[in-house]
């Protein structure tokens, strides 16, 4: 994922949950929005593409902003 442009929309997602036992997809998609640790933060540009992942693994992040 790239860096979020100054200016831009943004939020700040956090992993709360392991994703461990859950589908290969949902693991697939924490890596793709760069979380390897619970409790670690990212921050994503707002994209339909950030959202979709961020809303299949809703009940493994924290999502703010």
């Amino acid at each position: 994922m790239t860096a979020a442009k100054p200016g831009a929309k943004t939020f700040k997602v956090t992993l709360v949950r392991s994703p461990i036992g859950t589908k290969q997809a949902h693991r697939a998609c924490v890596r793709g929005l760069g979380l390897r640790k619970i409790r670690q933060s990212v921050v994503l540009p707002d994209t339909p593409a950030n959202r979709g992942l961020i809303n299949a693994v809703s009940y493994l992040v924290k999502c703010e902003g």
